[in-house]
C-alpha cells in the first residue's frame, strides 16, 4: 500500500514536469504577448490541478491495469493449451489459424475502446454542430470504430504472419487515396482527423500490451520488430472506414432520391 503510495507521487510529479511547459506556453502568450488578465484564474488554476491528477491517475493504473492485462490476456490466449497444441512432444509451428481468438479478440478490443475514446467524442460533437446535424455523432464513432476493429484484427494476423509491415501500409493509403477522389469533399478532411484521433488515451495503452505481448508469445516473433505497428492499423483503417460511410450515405441519399422522382413522375 505505502509502495503504492510512493509510486502515485512519482507520477505526480513526473506529470506536473510535463504539464507545466504547456501552462507557461498558455499563460505566457496571455499576459506577455496578447498582454491581457487572464479571465476567471481561480478556475483555471482548478482545472489544470484536475488535470495534472487526472493524469497522474490515469498513468498509475497503465501500469497497475492495463499494460498487464493486455499482456495477460496476449499470454493466456497464445498459450499451447488454448491453441490445442502439443508443445511437449516436438517443436510446434503454429499457422495462422490457430489464432483467430486473437483475431477476435483484438476486434473486440478495437471497437470498444474507440467507442469510449474521449478524443473521438469530441470530434463527433463538434462535426455534428458544424455541419448542422448532417454528420451523425453516433454514425461518425460507430465508423471509426469498426476502421479501428478491423485494423486491430488485421495488424495481430500481420503478428501472427509475421509479413512485412509496409506492405500493408502502402496497401492502405493506396486505398486511401483512391477513396479520396471520389468521396464527398466534405468528408475527407474529417475522415482524416479521424484516423488520428483513435491513437489516443484509451486505445494506444491496451493496443500496444496487446501487440507486444503477442509478438513475445509466438514463436520466430521478435517484440521490438513485430510487436510495434498495431496503432499505425489503427490510424489508417478508420480513414478508409469513415470515408466508405460517407461514400454508402450518398449512395444511399441518391438511391432515395431517385425513388421519389420516379414516384412523382408516375
Amino acid at each position: 500500500m505505502i509502495a503504492g503510495i510512493l509510486d502515485f507521487f512519482d507520477v505526480l510529479i513526473a506529470t506536473i514536469r510535463d504539464v507545466l511547459p504547456i501552462a507557461a506556453i498558455l499563460f505566457g502568450f496571455q499576459l506577455f504577448v496578447l498582454r491581457r488578465r487572464i479571465p476567471n484564474l481561480q478556475q483555471l488554476l482548478i482545472g489544470f490541478a484536475f488535470v495534472i491528477v487526472g493524469l497522474a491517475f490515469f498513468l498509475q493504473g497503465l501500469e497497475q491495469a492495463l499494460f498487464p492485462l493486455g499482456k495477460m490476456m496476449a499470454e493466456q490466449l497464445t498459450a499451447p493449451a488454448f491453441l490445442g497444441i502439443d508443445s511437449a512432444s516436438h517443436a510446434y509451428t503454429p499457422d495462422w489459424h490457430h489464432y483467430v481468438w486473437v483475431y477476435l479478440f483484438a476486434a473486440a478490443i478495437g471497437f470498444s475502446t474507440t467507442i469510449a475514446e474521449p478524443s473521438l467524442i469530441a470530434v463527433a460533437i463538434m462535426a455534428n454542430q458544424v455541419s448542422g446535424g448532417a454528420v451523425g455523432i453516433r454514425g461518425l464513432r460507430v465508423a471509426v470504430a469498426i476502421g479501428v476493429s478491423v485494423g486491430i484484427a488485421l495488424g495481430t494476423y500481420r503478428i501472427v504472419s509475421g509479413t512485412p509491415l509496409e506492405y500493408y501500409i502502402i496497401a492502405g493509403y493506396v486505398v486511401v487515396m483512391m477513396q479520396t477522389m471520389v468521396t464527398p469533399k466534405t468528408i475527407v478532411a474529417l475522415a482524416y482527423d479521424s484516423g488520428g484521433v483513435t491513437t489516443s488515451t484509451v486505445t494506444v495503452p491496451l493496443v500496444t500490451a496487446l501487440g507486444l505481448g503477442l509478438a513475445s508469445n509466438i514463436p520466430g516473433r521478435n517484440p521490438l520488430l513485430d510487436g510495434f505497428g498495431l496503432i499505425a492499423f489503427a490510424s489508417l483503417c478508420p480513414i478508409i472506414s469513415v470515408m466508405a460511410y460517407a461514400q454508402l450515405s450518398e449512395w444511399q441519399a441518391n438511391r432515395i432520391k431517385k425513388q421519389r422522382l420516379r414516384s412523382q413522375e408516375k
